[in-house]
């Protein structure tokens, strides 16, 4: 690898930036040919399948490019040439394999065996699929507790697979079905439905083209879900307001250029996305959206005292909202000055945006982990809800709440059962259905089981898919503990550090990708997955599968329960792996009001929607109406801001994801966007906090958290380099730098790890000549200096 560069890149998103590096990957995979023509199928509908990567609606009709970027790396990634199989393991032991990158491990290729950890020779050896099931069920069983074996999952799989998971979970009798939209999400969950009544985005594809007005709070599209681009192109070229809260500046929300039109790549011009962009301080999104409705409540003021239209919809707020006056009231008592200096955000800034947004009819908030990963997640997402509801932009056409969710089924795998929430169970269903008695206490969530991890009160891990102690927070605590596990299963499509990180008994388990052909008994089946606004399609793999090995999640999930529970007259496992239309209908009657008639919808050129009362403004809350929610603060991070945050010499970090990285997948080292090249390990700091706190481009610093737990947490060497970001923040790679994010600093209601609100110090230890002189390739975890 060359040596790292570090170049500011000026070029729009998408236009030739996006082609060349689809087409690099494609010839790096050595798939140009059958890759091209794979791509031809991604998302479309029916006959095609869908992105692994993220979970942005897809159009109908659909386009005749029906992918972005990212979405093509993925599905390159998953198709590649490469395999990684028993010779490999032969070759290498796991303690060598855990100085290896995250890139070089699932540049290896694709699995194709089943293999178990032999500790003697510390390597992987191939076993049959037998073999590891029965060993599996075995070990399940000889469990003292169901609750101590937590079954986790991804936001990858299909939601015939989550229904079965879920179903195998509970019958082996555990509510430990904890999975990825806990580290994202969850704020989500627990905000909107006291707020309006629904866990989910209440905006669908047809509101994004009605709309007049997109507010983004924390959301990176450019990255994390490029098609949305398209529809904010199409918002802009008809004049709407697109007005963005976040602390960097993404190339994304700033500048675009469809790759897919002709005209625009011939052409030096691209379109200006986002017509105001407000780089806030970390944590200030409460006191800015605060400030915004403050500036609301006295321009509609000024209106009744001079007798023009009302600014706000007193007729909506009256017949649908409760607690407005109270919450009013506690805006007004907020004074600029605070605003100003808790948001980061002068007054004009925030009365700028309130102009957009009054002068707007249809608006729609749109946020990611921006917004959810804070202490106090929960409350910022309740407050943007209320700016919603000052101006009645809920329930009707072109306007509503946004979520934009991260991995391509997180959400529909909630929506089929993976949940840890016993409350959210169809119980009754589900004891008609198979005649069992689901349990009736919680499980664990992602927080709770690394904290049962690290005490030992967790002794099987069975993962879903994902990378999970790459993913968590401590993973200086999460990795030496996770060896005292008895059981350690993942189920896999390319090698990852969680293989690595091995227990008593650890398996991997070869699965095919959501791109290949599932043959099954009944022929190629189908499956089904639910995108970010709501909406159920149906998919098939294109693929030829990567090895003849390999199964597929459900038929893996079938086996297991096989292995593990006492038969059931009225569950035929092996029916349902056959033809997953059975399964469909084992959904259909566990959650009617969603799947009603299931296999016949699923196949809507469209898809169907689940329903959302919020969006016919029928509130399923506990006042009968939708919600203004008044926050207890207005810091999202109170106590480590409080700890840290204004003392001279703590910044607040950030984690970040690459323009070359999709969670904890690492695609490349070129951050094209942040004109980052080469490398991972870099702190992304204010020019004033660099000189201020005696540093200069390109010194070698240690980060270490700043809070008083008896825990030391480091990460570095990290390269010092400017960026465009507010002083007191600086910004660092997930998941490098989760070593830094203490298991206990989450949002406090939905316990969302607190990812974009760490209080660090920065300590020399290098100082550079160079600026290009920096390490080539990011250091392993163990480098943290706590492992």
């Amino acid at each position: 690898m060359s040596q790292p560069t570090f170049k500011p890149y000026h070029a729009p998103a998408g236009g030739w930036g996006s082609a060349y590096s689809v087409a690099n990957i494609l010839i790096r995979e050595k798939i140009p040919l059958s890759g091209a023509s794979l791509l031809l199928k991604q998302n479309k509908p029916i006959d095609g399948f869908a992105c692994v990567s993220c979970a942005w609606a897809k159009p109908h009709p659909t386009r005749p490019l029906s992918f972005c970027e990212n979405g093509a790396k993925a599905t390159a990634w998953e198709n590649t040439t490469r395999r990684c199989g028993p010779e490999f393991f032969a070759a290498h032991t796991v303690t060598e394999l855990l100085n290896w990158t995250d890139f070089d491990l699932e540049n290896q290729g694709r699995l194709t065996h089943p293999m178990r950890y032999d500790a003697a020779s510390d390597r992987y050896r191939e076993v049959t699929w037998e073999q590891a099931f029965a060993e599996i069920g075995d070990e399940l069983k000889a469990m003292s507790d169901p609750n101590q074996v937590v079954f986790y999952m991804s936001g990858r799989a299909s939601l015939e697979t989550a229904y079965m998971y879920a179903l195998l979970a509970r019958m082996y009798g555990t509510n430990n079905l904890p999975d990825s939209s806990n580290m994202c999400h969850e704020s989500s969950s627990v905000a909107l439905p006291e707020s309006i009544g629904v866990p989910v985005a209440t905006v669908t594809l047809n509101d994004m083209e009605r709309t007049d007005g997109l507010f983004f709070f924390g959301q990176n599209t450019g990255t994390s879900s490029p098609r949305m681009l398209h529809e904010l192109q199409d918002a802009r070229k008809r004049g709407a307001e697109i007005v963005t809260f976040n602390p960097i500046r993404e190339r994304g929300l700033e500048r675009f250029v469809d790759p897919q039109s002709p005209r625009e790549m011939l052409s030096p011009d691209s379109t200006v996305i986002s017509t105001q962009y407000h780089q806030l301080a970390i944590g200030g999104d409460i006191a800015a959206v605060t400030g915004i409705c403050k500036a609301l409540l006295a321009m509609d003021d000024a209106a009744q005292q001079n007798g023009q239209a009302r600014v706000l919809d007193l007729d909506f707020i009256a017949q649908h909202t409760q607690g407005f006056e109270a919450f009013a009231q506690w805006v007004r008592n907020h004074r600029w000055p605070v605003l100003e200096r808790r948001s980061g955000l002068s007054r004009t800034a925030m009365e700028a945006a309130a102009t957009a947004y009054a002068r707007c009819q249809r608006v729609i908030v749109a946020y990611g982990m921006g917004i959810t990963q804070h202490r106090h997640g929960v409350e910022a997402i309740q407050m943007l809800v209320n700016l919603l509801l000052l101006r009645g932009n809920m329930g009707k056409e072109g306007a509503g709440i946004l979520p934009v969710r991260g991995h391509s089924n997180v959400q529909g795998q909630r929506t089929v059962g993976i949940t840890e929430k016993a409350e959210k169970v169809p119980a009754d269903n589900l004891r008609r259905q198979f005649g069992f008695e689901p349990p009736s206490e919680d499980g664990v969530n992602t927080v709770e089981a690394c904290e049962g991890i690290i005490a030992g009160r967790i002794r099987g891990f069975i993962a879903m898919g994902g990378n999970f102690t790459r993913a968590v927070p401590d993973t200086s605590q999460i990795e030496p503990a996770w060896r005292k596990l008895r059981l350690s299963v993942q189920v896999s499509t390319k090698l990852n550090r969680n293989h690595l990180i091995t227990g008593e008994v650890s398996y991997i388990l070869p699965c095919l990708g959501r791109t290949e052909i599932d043959h099954q008994a009944s022929g190629e089946q189908r499956h089904t997955t639910e995108d970010s606004t709501g909406c159920i399609r149906a998919w098939r793999g294109a693929a030829e599968p990567a090895g003849e090995l390999l199964l597929s999640e459900p038929d893996i999930v079938a086996r297991l329960a096989k292995t593990t529970l006492q038969p059931n007259p009225l569950l035929n496992w092996d029916a349902w792996v056959g033809n997953y239309d059975l399964v469909r209908d084992a959904i259909a009657e566990s959650y009617p009001e969603i799947f009603h008639d299931f296999n016949v919808r699923m196949m809507e050129p469209g898809g169907f929607h689940r329903p959302l009362g919020a969006s016919q403004r029928k509130w399923d809350t506990d006042t009968g109406k939708a919600n203004f929610i008044t926050p207890p603060e207005l810091a999202a991070d109170p106590d480590t801001e409080r700890g840290g945050h204004e003392q001279h010499d703590v910044l607040q970090l950030m984690t970040i994801r690459s323009n070359d990285q999709f969670n904890t997948t690492v695609y490349g080292y070129n951050d094209r966007f942040r004109g980052i090249h080469g490398s991972r390990m870099v702190i992304l700091m204010n020019r004033n906090d660099i000189v201020r706190l005696g540093l200069v481009e390109g010194d070698q610093i240690e980060a270490v958290t700043e809070v008083d737990d008896g825990v030391h947490r480091s990460v570095g060497p990290l390269r010092v380099t400017p960026y465009d970001i507010p002083e007191g923040c600086c910004a660092g790679y997930y998941p490098e730098c989760n070593v830094l994010l203490p298991v206990w600093h989450h949002a406090k209601r939905s316990k969302v790890p607190a990812a974009k609100s760490i209080p660090v110090r920065l300590r020399k230890v290098i100082a550079m000549a160079s600026a290009r002189a920096a390490p080539v390739d990011p250091a392993p975890p163990n480098s943290a200096g706590t492992a």
